[in-house]
């Protein structure tokens, strides 16, 4: 049984259903771009403030471009009300996403008392109602990502789902840990395999995927995809690696140089996108799943971080390899 295939999501279809999941401060286009080109299907932004785009925030409407080199791409939206959920979506749309994701999943303090991200889930009624505006606003395919329970009482997987395909979602994604564990702890599968079993729309699993093995353990569930995310940052080849193991092939095998090589040139894009001081100030966030597993990383990742001309990192990286 191959369960690497193309992804139905409404009337989308992308190329395979492996997904880059939305991480905020590294999804940018910049990295989603080196994800397709490390074969992930679909590439999703990182998420952007419905609130902030209303208003006319620069830093929000720069985050919704998208690049003619990153199809396909969802654009990731949060917030608590429908208007500004239905323009950011519409805004989203404009700006040339293949798909619009609404966050009910995130378990940070700022974002839920805003009342948006994961406390979404404690009024079913409301989300409902986001999902909808967004599905009425746009052509485009609306999705959700959430979590299968806000903490360990009650499993919520099921009817997440439910809620999301009534309220004309085309597809949901769940992270299968709840909002108290953040991306800590095995992932409960066997949850998500219940949203599977009760729904008609795609499901797609998320949480603690970092090889072949996990990702078919999701898929086995009968989930339409999985979405990988931190294991992703410092390797954007997994996906290919995912589906070079799933076909019996080798998978893709980064050496610390060759990793080095594809960071360098990623530091290089960001500084072409952002200008030098913001691209490298991105780059530096990252620089713990790069610079590691090789002699004296650490000594590196601290010369590294002091740094602030991409002409004197290409010196260090070249005196490291």
């Amino acid at each position: 049984m191959n369960l690497l295939r193309p992804l139905r999501i409404g009337a989308f279809t992308a190329p395979n259903n492996l997904l880059l999941a939305p991480m905020a401060g590294i999804t940018d286009t910049p990295f989603r771009i080196l994800c397709l080109k490390g074969g992930a299907g679909i590439v999703c932004a990182e998420m952007v403030s419905a609130h902030a785009l209303h208003y006319g925030n620069p830093k929000s409407g720069r985050m919704l471009q998208v690049n003619k080199k990153e199809h396909p791409v969802s654009m990731q939206i949060f917030g608590a009300d429908e208007e500004t959920i239905a323009q950011a979506a519409k805004s989203a749309q404009d700006q040339g996403a293949d798909i619009v994701d609404i966050n009910a999943g995130c378990p940070v303090k700022k974002i839920n008392k805003a009342g948006a991200g994961c406390v979404l889930m404690k009024d079913e009624a409301k989300l409902g109602r986001l999902i909808e505006a967004a599905v009425k606003s746009v052509s485009i395919p609306v999705t959700l990502k959430t979590r299968i329970a806000l903490n360990h009482r009650e499993r919520l997987a099921l009817r997440m789902a439910k809620l999301a395909e009534s309220a004309g979602a085309s597809a949901i994604t769940l992270h299968a840990r709840a909002a108290v564990d953040v991306h800590t702890g095995a992932p409960d599968i066997e949850a998500v395999a219940e949203a599977v079993q009760g729904v008609k729309i795609p499901v797609i699993g998320n949480g603690g995927i970092t090889n072949a093995q996990t990702a078919q353990q999701f898929l086995k569930t009968g989930c339409a995809g999985v979405m990988i995310g931190r294991a992703a940052v410092g390797n954007p080849f997994i996906f290919q690696s995912i589906q070079d193991e799933m076909a019996g092939l080798p998978p893709v095998v980064l050496t610390p140089q060759k990793r080095m090589e594809i960071y360098l040139a990623l530091i290089r894009e960001n500084v072409a996108y952002y200008g030098e001081k913001i691209g490298v100030n991105r780059s530096r966030k990252t620089a713990g799943y790069w610079i590691n597993n090789f002699p004296n990383a650490a000594e590196v990742r601290g010369q590294f971080v002091r740094l602030a001309k991409v002409s004197d990192i290409e010196k260090l990286f070249h005196t490291v390899f």
